[in-house]
């Protein structure tokens, strides 16, 4: 009888479809897929059936997790995608009308049963195998040699009753003999051994002394020599081997043969793997510890490219008590399922949730709105530890405090981001517990400073605390100066020279961005009038300077501007406005009205950090810019040679969209020579730096440009 269309058992199938899908091509079984498949479809039927049956989740998950190890499901990645499988589909597929919160959490308990079941199942078989095998290699390595000189019939017995893989070539490399064992190491097909050359099988993996060693042996140089190597099977499975090579030798002691003993270490290196899955997740909750976790948030701490990241540091409230009055059975219980309760909140891509110790868990979360996702992580843990937690007929209350960490990556170390966290959740926990408090050290020494930063800024620009450096706009074709970017900053008495980000939010807040903005404009203008002064013969340079959204709001920017470039008796072709790319999103005529008419009077327009914001290509047609800016993510790929092709095929794409809207392309954040050669072949009009300049006053640039006249 087929099954009914979308019902309960269509939906199991579909389930055990994707679950061969994802384990079969790392099986070493000579079944089919289809084959496989129907193997699998029972298990599939136990998962689906504990999953309903809460108190036969453990079991049934050491039960299956010990059948994948039967089904020579060995290979460490297929258990790995198995429980990938069972945490994105059993569910989805076989939950039914159960309620989702619940179905999750024996879903995890599952995992966790089946992890078990699987790493128990196979130390029991490697250790067993492992023994015999290790008996026949010492006495197979000793009369191997001996049985051949001494009579072909005490050979054959030795050769084919060995449990390692022997194999005979002689000194060319033609494999003449091969024993049982052997060709079982080999997926059971002796034409896929015998007859082929031992050169044929190198791999990957192979240490640079493999061959070395073999071609000493062969020359008679060496008796013989011992090392790990690994082989493709026919199916192209890995199989790992502790590997020996002896030379063998006539009566004459000429050299005549090689011999080869193979022992199959393919799931020693699986239990080794389990040992460090042991070694890394927590024996009681089944999630990643302390070592694990320090790993994965060095990691990411360390990655470049604009990665951000949030951290969850939860403390229980009260355990302690918990723990004194009912025991620690009790205590231990609570923990188990507090933990499944986190790992059902930590779902997403990047979400890793693991128990430092005690009652402390941690939730890492990565993305580009890290605020956002720890908040609403932190948000997801505390309501799901509202559900009370039955233990021995009693209903326990569980809270905690999270300590919220988030920020970029590469600014602090590992120990600094969990220190922070752990300070906060301590905050959290003084505050009455049962919160999450935000923990971020440069927006702390903000809001002390934000107040005295605020009313200080107009007298700061009566006093002229503002300065302007300049960054050179590099053309990539001839390598010349072709001009710079103003870029402000502020020289406050008391902390010193302040970034941008430091003081332009609180202007733009303040409304004194406007005034601070016309100074720059002024200033900047100023100082491309020297510039063309003094370069007569370098070449026009330009002027970039930066407009806040606030700015193009402004009634009087386009006046201010025009009386600006009248004043100076600067052609209004020697600047450059740059607009975020964010600041035009969605914007009407109204908004583009002003910008329109500076670019009529022959003002270019930039359209800066190109492809931050959520790119609208067919309305690049209806602003009125000549000038893509890209942003640095952009060619973050092209620092390493070679070069990522995608990054590449995307920086190509836009390059010949901008050029067929004839607008010029400018590249952000060139670092190194060959990203800037990269970039000059894909067709980039110019670039900026700090593999050219960093920031810096306006004599840097006139003997930049200069140097370029010179040379």
């Amino acid at each position: 009888m087929s099954a009914e269309p979308d019902g309960p058992e269509d939906r199991l199938r579909r389930f055990a479809t994707i679950w061969t899908r994802a384990v079969f091509p790392l099986t070493s079984t000579s079944a089919t897929r289809p084959e496989f498949e129907a193997d699998l479809l029972p298990l599939a039927r136990r998962l689906s059936g504990a999953l309903h049956a809460p108190a036969t989740v453990t079991e049934e998950g050491r039960v299956i997790g010990a059948a994948l190890v039967a089904a020579h499901c060995t290979d460490p990645e297929a258990l790995s995608r198995t429980l990938d499988c069972v945490d994105a589909y059993l569910v989805l597929y076989c939950g039914g009308d159960g309620d989702p919160e619940e179905l999750r959490t024996r879903c995890s308990r599952l995992q966790h049963a089946m992890a078990a079941g699987y790493a128990q199942a196979l130390r029991e078989r490697t250790l067993g195998e492992q023994e015999a095998i290790a008996q026949a290699a010492l006495q197979a390595q000793g009369v191997v040699a001996q049985a051949l000189h001494a009579s072909e019939a005490r050979f054959r017995a030795v050769f084919e009753g060995a449990a390692i893989g022997i194999g005979i070539a002689d000194l060319d490399g033609t494999i003449l003999q091969v024993n049982g064992a052997l060709v079982r190491m080999f997926g059971g097909i002796e034409q896929a051994v015998r007859g082929r050359n031992v050169k044929e099988w190198t791999h990957a993996e192979d240490a640079p002394q493999v061959w070395r060693l073999y071609d000493e042996l062969v020359r008679g140089e060496r008796e013989h020599y011992h090392v790990e190597k690994a082989f493709y099977r026919p199916d192209g499975t890995v199989l790992w081997t502790n590997l020996t090579v002896s030379l063998l030798r006539d009566a004459d002691g000429e050299p005549q043969y090689q011999l080869a003993l193979m022992e199959d270490t393919t799931e020693r290196r699986l239990l080794n793997l389990r040992l460090r899955y042991e070694a890394t997740h927590d024996a009681l909750t089944g999630l990643p510890n302390r070592t694990l976790f320090f790993e994965r948030l060095e990691k990411v701490l360390a990655q470049r490219g604009g990665q951000r990241f949030g951290l969850c540091y939860l403390d229980l409230d009260g355990f302690k008590t918990i723990n004194d009055s009912l025991g620690h059975a009790a205590g231990d219980r609570l923990l188990v399922e507090v933990a499944d309760r986190l790992q059902s909140c930590a779902t997403a891509p990047g979400e890793m949730v693991a128990r430092l110790g005690g009652d402390e868990f941690v939730a890492l979360t990565t993305g580009p709105d890290s605020r956002r996702e720890a908040d609403e992580l932190a948000a997801r843990i505390m309501n799901a530890l509202l559900a009370p937690v039955r233990i021995d007929g009693r209903e326990l209350t569980v809270r905690g405090s999270i300590g919220i960490v988030e920020g970029a990556a590469g600014e602090r170390s590992a120990a600094e981001v969990l220190r922070s966290a752990d300070i906060t959740m301590y905050r959290a926990k003084s505050a009455g517990g049962n919160r999450f408090e935000l923990a971020d050290p440069e927006a702390d020494a903000r809001a002390i400073t934000r107040h005295g930063l605020t009313t200080a800024l107009p007298a700061a620009l009566e006093r002229g605390e503002f300065f302007i450096e300049y960054q050179p706009l590099v053309h990539l074709g001839d390598g010349s100066v072709r001009g710079a970017e103003a870029l402000v900053r502020w020289l406050h008495p008391q902390h010193g020279v302040l970034g941008p980000d430091r003081f332009i939010p609180l202007a733009e807040h303040t409304g004194l961005i406007v005034p601070l903005g016309r100074w720059v404009l002024d200033q900047a203008v100023r100082q491309a009038r020297q510039w063309r002064e003094r370069n007569a013969g370098a070449g026009p340079l330009r002027i970039n300077v930066n407009l806040s959204p606030c700015q193009l709001t402004h009634p009087g920017l386009v006046q201010d501007t025009v009386d600006i470039l009248e004043r100076t008796g600067v052609e209004p072709d020697a600047l450059c406005l740059e607009v975020t790319e964010s600041a035009l999103i969605g914007a009407d005529d109204d908004l583009l009205k002003p910008l329109r008419r500076l670019a009529e009077m022959g003002i270019d327009i930039a359209l800066d950090d190109f492809g931050t914001g959520y790119s609208n290509l067919a309305n690049l047609r209806r602003l009125p810019v000549s000038v893509l800016k890209l942003d640095r993510s952009f060619t973050q790929g092209m620092q390493q040679f070679p070069a990522d092709p995608v990054d590449l095929k995307i920086v190509e794409g836009i390059v010949s969209l901008a050029h067929s809207l004839d607008l010029a392309v400018t590249v952000e954040g060139v670092e190194t020579g060959a990203q800037a050669e990269q970039l000059r072949i894909l067709g980039c009009d110019t670039a900026q730096g700090w593999y050219y300049a960093r920031p810096g006053p306006p004599e840097r640039l006139h003997e930049l440009a200069l140097a370029d006249a010179r040379g």
